[in-house]
C-alpha cells in the first residue's frame, strides 16, 4: 500500500496517476525493461503541464565519447541558441540521468537540461551511460568517468570552457556525479568546480534509516531499491566507492549542492553524504524539500518545490561556474 501522507493535493494527484501507470522494476521482465527505457514523456498537454517541455531557445545536437573498452558512449548536447555563434567561453555541465542504473533515458531530461542550459548559460552534456543488468557495475560508473574526462578535453569541439565544469544528476545519476567528482579529484585534476546531486543514492548497503521510514513511499519503494541494486550489483561489493560514494575519499572535492525529498526512502543517503562532505572540509549546501517524494524534479509543475528546486539549482551552478 503506497503512502501519500504529507504531500500537497496537487502533488498527491500527480504522483498517484504516475504510480498507476508504472510497473515496479521488481515486477518487470526483460521486455518490459527495454520498453520502459524507450518510453518518453509526451511533449503536449496534459502531460507537459506536469513535466514541462524542452526550451525552444536551446539547440540539441549529438555526439559520442570513447569508453575504456572501445564502446562509444552516446551524448546529448544542449547549447543555448543565443550563445551559439557569439561565445566560446561558456561553462559545461555534465548531466547523468536517473533510473536506478537500470531504467531512464536522456530524452526525458530535455525539459530540465534545456532549462539548465538556458538559465545558467552553459553547454549541457547528458551522458547516455550503459544500463544494468546487461551491463552491471561498475560499467555505468566507468562510462560516467570516461565521458566526463573526454568532455573535459573538448573545449574546441564544444566551443566552451570545458575546464569550468559541473557534474550533476538525479538519483542514480546523482550517485554517478558524486563518483565522477571523487575520481577526478583523486587524479589531481581541478576542472570540476561544482557537483549538484539531486536525491542521490550514496550508500548501497542500505543503511539509511529513511529506507525503512518510507519503505512504501510513492515513486520509489524499498522493494524497488533492492531490485535496482540487485540488477546493478549482482555481487556484494556495496562499500566500493565506485558504487557507494559515501565510502570514498571526500577530501578536496568540489563544492556541492545536495537536494533531498522528505518523503523519499533514500532521503538520508543525501543528508548523510552532506554531513560527510562537511566533515571532510567540503563546502556543502543541503536543502531537504518537504511534502514531495523521490523524483520530484521530473514533475516540476506538480508542486511549489519544483520551481524552488530549479531556482536553487540554477543559482548554485551560476555561483560556482560564472
Amino acid at each position: 500500500m503506497r503512502s501519500y501522507r504529507g504531500m500537497s493535493p496537487l502533488t498527491t494527484a500527480t504522483v498517484a496517476v504516475i504510480d498507476r501507470l508504472r510497473v515496479p522494476v521488481e515486477e518487470m521482465d526483460e521486455q518490459q525493461r527495454h520498453e520502459a527505457r524507450g518510453s518518453t514523456y509526451p511533449a503536449r498537454p496534459p502531460h507537459s503541464w506536469v513535466t514541462g517541455v524542452a526550451d525552444p531557445a536551446v539547440g540539441i545536437t549529438f555526439g559520442t565519447a570513447p569508453a575504456r573498452d572501445g564502446y562509444e558512449i552516446p551524448l546529448r548536447i544542449y547549447r543555448p541558441r543565443a550563445i551559439r555563434d557569439v561565445q566560446d567561453d561558456v561553462p559545461v555541465i555534465v548531466w547523468f540521468h536517473g533510473g536506478g542504473w537500470v531504467l531512464g533515458n536522456v530524452v526525458n531530461y530535455d525539459p530540465l537540461c534545456t532549462h539548465l542550459a538556458a538559465e545558467v548559460g552553459a553547454v549541457v552534456v547528458s551522458v547516455d551511460y550503459r544500463l544494468a543488468p546487461e551491463h552491471p557495475a561498475p560499467t555505468a560508473a566507468h562510462d560516467a568517468v570516461d565521458a566526463t574526462t573526454w568532455v573535459a578535453a573538448q573545449s574546441d569541439v564544444l566551443r566552451a570552457d570545458a575546464h569550468r565544469m559541473a557534474v550533476a544528476g538525479d538519483s542514480a545519476g546523482g550517485n554517478l556525479a558524486a563518483v565522477v567528482a571523487q575520481v577526478v579529484a583523486s587524479s589531481g585534476a581541478d576542472w570540476i568546480r561544482h557537483q549538484a546531486l539531486l536525491y542521490p543514492a550514496t550508500d548501497l548497503t542500505m543503511s539509511s534509516p529513511s529506507i525503512e521510514e518510507h519503505a512504501h513511499a510513492p515513486i520509489l519503494t524499498r522493494d524497488s531499491i533492492l531490485a535496482f541494486r540487485d540488477h546493478y550489483v549482482p555481487e556484494q561489493d556495496y562499500e566500493n566507492p565506485l558504487l557507494s560514494p559515501l565510502f570514498g575519499d571526500l577530501t578536496g572535492l568540489a563544492p556541492a549542492l545536495i537536494q533531498t525529498a522528505d518523503l523519499d526512502p533514500i532521503r538520508d543517503d543525501g543528508s548523510r553524504y552532506a554531513v560527510a562532505l562537511r566533515e571532510a572540509g567540503v563546502e556543502v549546501r543541503h536543502t531537504n524539500y518537504l511534502r514531495v517524494p523521490h523524483g520530484f524534479a521530473s514533475f516540476p509543475r506538480a508542486s511549489a518545490a519544483g520551481s524552488q528546486h530549479r531556482w536553487e539549482l540554477v543559482s548554485e551552478l551560476r555561483r560556482h561556474l560564472t
